[in-house]
């Protein structure tokens, strides 16, 4: 799932949602100020009608900047194309241009290409051609690049010339980066450059050098004034003096638009004015120098994927620890939340890191990948539970029915049974064997929290473990085994235990346990006169001890009861021993901790299930 999320974004498939995602948190940012050092001369549609004509004439646009010059602006930009003369007033228009130093004109260098005004010298003028991604929206802005016309000519944006006019008079010049030699800066504010990988582009075209340009996020970013505004003194004059000042078209019929979704616009959904346009692009510059208002940013391409494959991998860790699909939806979706405000957070502060991706790989593990995991959980649980059938059925055959088969063939051998004390104990091995049947049905159907037990008696697992211990010694020893007749003393002492972490199998299989170690007894130790049977809570651990003082042949060959004991010592966290006793007998141990977080190899066994 992680690598196909990789690869999918190195091709590019992401690179839609990811814009939009990045745009739509641009437009979640709290609401900035408006930015008073620039201010926009729209013209209007009323300011066309008026005038009787579009374009307006060069002497329309001569007194507008002359109208200007009169309140100190520090940088004016004519966001008008003036390639060709408009009569009248071109001659008034030319001498404005050769006379304002503070004046910034523009041309358009990519196709198709738009002339610089006449008469303006080179250093003030910048281009405005606008980089538009594949889904017709702005993020970047050009700052400088090369004039395809003619390679040895480098050209400036609009907005970068204005920037630099402005910030001049503080004696902040424009030079070549420090970290980046090809990237530019204003004193130590280094405008980072926009490269072919950056944030979720791929293989994008980055000649020249480019920015994303981090929007002011605001319905009214900047001051707007009309031509009518400024002919009728409908204004501050403080709202012009030292300002960047912008003169463009803001009339919808001209259709100068550039798409973008990274703003609300107050006029145009999706949509904002070329001026305004190149207003952000100003801002951006001159709030990251004056108020270290952040570029946009994004990491290494290294790190990018590091993040992706780190958020895949907790989805993975959620579908495969968390055993509830409810929790693991729950938690997948919590994971996502945090994911979504730490990537909100970070672009607060200039870094574009890669969300959708992310948010992919989480949840295609987390909850996709989840149902896989619960499908082998409900496998694994049926297997388990059809093992556990397997082995209660041995169990409860091994300590009833061949219990009595194994003493009826051992007097069968020794020819000391008579024929209608055979056919009795042959009946009786019929209605053990039957019984076992039913009871096996009847716990399958009905998953009774029972214990049946080797001579038919019946137990209720629901009472405490001590009790029980009781109940399967007193039943067992009434069973009609060759060894019981000759004991005489039957000791047995159970101290109470605290059960609550020991579930109904577990209690089943210890009292099976017991039972067959009484049963060892009654058939291979011959002589015995003493059977003890103690349970003990000894620090931290309950011991369960079976004596005898009989004579066995011990043998270390481990049959299938002995291993089912080690499986259920190992299953408590616990050790289980046999050992024969140095005079004559042999005690069978079995010792767990009464609280399993107590035992390291409890914990371990724990943490590799």
């Amino acid at each position: 799932m992680i690598s196909l999320v990789v690869i999918i974004r190195l091709i590019g498939g992401f690179q839609y949602w990811e814009w939009f995602t990045f745009d739509l948190l641009l437009r979640l940012r709290p609401s900035e100020p408006t930015d008073e050092r620039i201010i926009i001369i729209g013209i209007t549609e009323e300011d066309i009608r008026k005038a009787g004509t579009y374009p307006l004439s060069d002497q329309q646009i001569a007194k507008l900047i002359n109208t200007l010059q009169q309140y100190e602006p520090r940088a004016i930009g004519l966001d008008i194309v003036r390639d060709i003369p408009v009569a009248p007033g071109h001659q008034k228009l030319v001498k404005i241009f050769e006379n304002s130093d503070n004046l910034i004109g523009v041309e358009k260098i990519l196709s198709p290409r738009i002339a610089k005004p006449p008469k303006l010298s080179k250093d003030k003028i910048g281009f405005v051609d606008i980089l538009i991604d594949l889904d017709g929206k702005t993020r970047r802005s050009l700052l400088g690049s090369l004039k395809p016309e003619n390679p040895q000519d480098y050209g400036f944006s609009f907005p970068l010339k204005l920037a630099e006019v402005y910030l001049k008079k503080d004696g902040i010049l424009l030079k070549n980066g420090l970290n980046d030699p090809n990237a530019m800066r204003f004193n130590s504010v280094e405008i980072p450059r926009f490269f072919s990988h950056t944030g979720a582009y791929q293989k994008t075209d980055n000649f020249g050098v480019q920015s994303l340009l981090n929007f002011r996020n605001n319905v009214n970013p900047f001051r707007r004034l009309s031509l009518e505004d400024i002919e009728q003194d409908k204004f501050n004059p403080n709202w012009l003096k030292d300002k960047v000042i912008l003169i463009g078209v803001t009339a919808p019929s001209i259709k100068d638009f550039v798409n973008t979704s990274a703003v609300k616009s107050r006029e145009l959904p999706g949509q904002i004015y070329g001026v305004e346009f190149q207003a952000h692009v100003v801002s951006q510059i001159i709030s990251a120098v004056e108020n270290k208002r952040p570029f946009l940013n994004s990491w290494h391409e290294i790190f990018e994927y590091l993040w992706i494959i780190v958020w895949g991998l907790l989805g993975l860790m959620i579908s495969g620890f968390i055993v509830s699909p409810q929790n693991s939806f729950l938690t997948t979706f919590l994971s996502a939340i945090t994911l979504a405000i730490i990537s909100y957070l970070l672009l607060l502060i200039g870094w574009w890191i890669p969300l959708i991706p992310s948010l992919l790989a989480l949840g295609l593990n987390g909850i996709l990948l989840a149902s896989f995991f619960q499908y082998q959980r409900k496998v694994k649980a049926e297997i388990e539970t059809r093992q556990l059938t397997i082995e209660n059925a041995f169990t409860t055959i091994h300590n009833g029915p061949l219990q009595t088969l194994a003493n009826l063939l051992k007097n069968v051998k020794d020819q000391k049974i008579p024929k209608d004390h055979l056919l009795q104990e042959l009946d009786i091995l019929n209605q053990e064997i039957r019984n076992v049947g039913e009871n096996l049905k009847l716990d399958s159907l009905r998953q009774e929290e029972t214990l049946l037990l080797g001579n038919g008696s019946k137990l209720n697992l629901n009472h405490p473990l001590h009790q029980l211990f009781y109940q399967v010694y007193t039943e067992t020893l009434t069973r009609n085994l060759p060894n019981f007749i000759t004991v005489k003393i039957k000791a047995r002492s159970f101290d109470p235990i605290e059960d609550n972490h020991i579930n109904y199998q577990q209690k089943r299989e210890l009292c099976q346990f017991l039972e067959e170690s009484l049963c060892n007894i009654g058939k291979h130790a011959n002589g015995v006169t003493r059977i003890n049977a103690t349970g003990k809570n000894k620090e931290g651990f309950y011991y369960l001890v079976i004596k005898d003082n009989g004579f066995k042949q011990f043998s270390n060959y481990e049959g299938k009861g002995t291993q089912q004991c080690q499986r259920l010592a190992k299953n408590i966290g616990g050790t289980f021993k046999r050992e024969c006793l140095t005079s004559r007998g042999t005690l069978c141990q079995l010792k767990w901790p009464l609280n399993p977080s107590d035992s390291i190899g409890q914990k371990i066994r724990q943490l590799f299930k």
